[in-house]
């Protein structure tokens, strides 16, 4: 039984909903920052997809997309 993105817990303890939903702007770079892999990077950019969809904070997950991915380089 798979989780939706919505309720996926990544090895952090945080849902997508947690990491993009904060109660201010801090906690949502960190959210962001603390991804360390790219199945929860996934779940979060679905989560924000179906939620929010907001550019700016699609832009941040895809910057730390590109830093994951230079990082397995």
């Amino acid at each position: 039984m798979s989780n939706s993105p919505e309720q996926s817990i990544d090895s952090d303890g945080l849902s997508p909903e947690q990491r993009l939903e904060p109660p201010n702007t801090g906690l949502l770079n960190a959210g962001i920052v603390t991804i360390n892999d790219m199945e929860t990077l996934r779940a979060c950019v679905a989560y924000e997809n179906a939620h929010q969809n907001r550019v700016q904070i699609l832009r941040r997950l895809e910057h730390r997309a590109n830093e994951l991915c230079s990082q397995e380089d």
